[in-house]
């Protein structure tokens, strides 16, 4: 199935990890994928990886919350492609996180953090929304977390944050034929939960109605779902994709 078939994308993040399978499966569905990152090397990787198997991608390193490299990543898509019609804004600081209390939290890392993993996704959508209204609309998949309803410092912050952007945004581009949702993973057997939950992963899968850890690759059909027409009438919304973690 090729529900992608003369599409560009851009898949922040996609480097490795949840971000990588994203972009594997737009390209599996004919998308032109750009892949986003700040790693350049394994972000080069992904790219000759879904070249190799067919696809169209290219490799763009990307901050996500500096205005002028988003301003280029979607120039860049569209000087490439002809056009821009997908995003998803998966680009996150996770793996190496901090943990600390908001209440002492070093300010300067709370505001890159804050930078990355929230205003990171208005950052990107303000660069791309333009290019996709002149194709006629798109959609955009905001990367949530189930932190957003639970204990979790200053990710849970930013992630409800994000959940928040996420309305506010469909209801902002609607009238303009882009359509704005959000994915809220559970916990996910990434190299990045592994090494910030540790032990503490079999405690988060047993509160889990399904009792096994997530895969990135369960995350896919979702978020395709969300990019496609399929979900012509699905916008401001935020699925959780989390093996049952948490009842709204």
């Amino acid at each position: 199935m090729q529900r992608f078939e003369g599409k560009t994308a851009i898949v922040t993040g996609a480097a490795r990890g949840i971000g990588e399978a994203y972009a594997r499966g737009l390209a599996a569905e004919g998308a032109a994928v750009v892949v986003a990152d700040l790693a350049e090397e394994a972000g080069e990787q992904v790219a000759a990886g879904l070249v190799k198997d067919g696809g169209r991608a290219l490799f763009v390193r990307t901050d996500v919350a500096d205005p002028a490299s988003a301003e280029a990543v979607a120039e860049r898509a569209v000087a490439e492609y002809g056009g821009l019609d997908l995003l998803v804004n998966n680009a996150a600081i996770y793996g190496d996180m901090a943990f600390e209390l908001l209440l002492n939290v070093d300010w300067d890392y709370y505001r890159r953090f804050m930078a990355v993993n929230l205003d990171g996704a208005l950052v990107m959508t303000r660069a791309a929304f333009r290019h996709m209204r002149r194709r006629g609309g798109g959609a955009i998949v905001n990367q949530s977390s189930t932190a957003a309803w639970l204990y979790s410092g200053f990710y849970g912050l930013a992630k409800a944050g994000v959940n928040g952007l996420t309305q506010q945004l469909a209801h902002e581009l609607g009238g303009m034929g882009i359509r704005v949702n959000a994915i809220a993973p559970g916990p996910t057997d990434t190299e990045a939960t592994r090494k910030q939950a540790g032990e503490a992963a079999e405690a988060l899968v047993s509160a889990t109605a399904l009792k096994r850890l997530g895969q990135p690759t369960d995350l896919v059909g979702a978020c395709l779902f969300l990019l496609s027409d399929e979900a012509s009438l699905v916008t401001g919304q935020i699925l959780c994709v989390d093996g049952g973690q948490v009842f709204r």
